[in-house]
């Protein structure tokens, strides 16, 4: 008799373990510098609902906005090792991982955000994204948050020779350390938690960012000009884990990718949304704004740093992207 209850109970167990097992979802960790109320917080979420509602909750994607996980840097290095799921980091992050990335900071390389996407999503992208399987990152999809804008607490920048002398903030990326160098300007790399109160104290004179983080950010309240330069498009990547893509089934493979591809599009549209509207925001929080830029100024004192670059990555690949329809 004591046998057979203890064979029942086992079997009790078993299934009460069995049940919790299956109402218990796997969670995916995923990491950016973003406020979840920015276009690419907005587009995560629409990415999370859609994972949660095609895998029936089984799989529960749980969000870390605003380098909650580290900077850009910190969560790559993080998908690599195996301690963060899923990031959605600028491309020019990126580009320390996978140089051949490097390219889509080339200023004025798009003609717009339909360009762009159009680059991103085509073959050109869709090579590119392969490449980061070499480097320890499975690579889901690109999108982007739109085009850099430049913000300064000294004075109106109207053309190049404005630039010159000004501390300011970019990507850890050579590129736009090249650019800005050549600029005239003085580029200090920092991760984007660390912006606001460098740019409050003063240790940077500004910082280019798309308007919808320069808006999320709050750099508004610490900057007095805004120049819309459009000087280079920021692309996005959203990239995974190899330790928890490999774990996936084929079918939840694919339907990472399909989600990851839809939240890029909602991305796009909250992009359009917040920049239809942006820029008065600022205006009515004390910004003074320069829409008029002369931008073949730029590109004529760019020209030394446009000819180093086309010697690195060959005129052709340029021209590949820059031609692109």
């Amino acid at each position: 008799m004591m046998k057979i209850r203890m064979a029942a109970l086992a079997l009790v167990m078993l299934c009460a373990q069995s049940v919790v097992s299956a109402q218990t979802p796997k969670v995916l960790n995923v990491g950016y510098v973003g406020r979840q109320t920015a276009p690419e917080g907005i587009a995560m979420t629409a990415f999370a609902d859609e994972v949660k509602k095609r895998s029936g909750g089984r799989i529960e994607i749980r969000q870390h906005p605003g380098g909650a996980l580290g900077g850009d840097r910190e969560v790559l290095e993080g998908l690599q090792i195996g301690t963060v799921d899923i990031a959605i980091p600028s491309t020019s992050v990126i580009a320390n991982f996978v140089p051949e990335l490097q390219i889509l900071d080339i200023p004025f390389l798009f003609r717009d955000y339909d360009h762009a996407q159009a680059v991103l999503d085509g073959p050109i992208g869709q090579e590119m994204l392969a490449k980061a399987g070499s480097k320890g990152l499975v690579g889901l999809a690109f999108g982007g948050i739109g085009f850099r804008q430049l913000t300064n607490s000294k004075r109106a920048v109207t053309s190049p020779d404005d630039v010159k002398g000004l501390k300011i903030r970019t990507q850890e990326n050579q590129i736009h350390l090249q650019v800005w160098r050549a600029l005239g300007a003085l580029p200090t790399p920092m991760a984007l938690p660390e912006v606001f109160t460098s740019l409050q104290q003063g240790t940077v004179d500004g910082q280019e960012n798309p308007i919808g983080a320069i808006l999320n950010n709050k750099f508004g309240q610490v900057q007095k000009y805004l120049t819309l330069t459009n000087h280079a498009f920021t692309p996005i990547g959203m990239v995974m884990s190899p330790t928890a893509y490999n774990a996936l089934s084929d079918a939840d493979k694919k339907m990472m990718i399909e989600a990851a591809r839809n939240a890029m599009r909602v991305c796009k549209e909250q992009v359009a949304l917040v920049e239809r509207t942006g820029v008065d925001a600022l205006r009515q929080q004390g910004m003074q704004v320069v829409e008029k830029v002369d931008t073949a100024k730029f590109q004529a004192q760019l020209k030394g740093a446009y000819a180093e670059l086309g010697k690195r990555f060959g005129e052709a690949a340029i021209n590949r992207i820059r031609d692109f329809k």
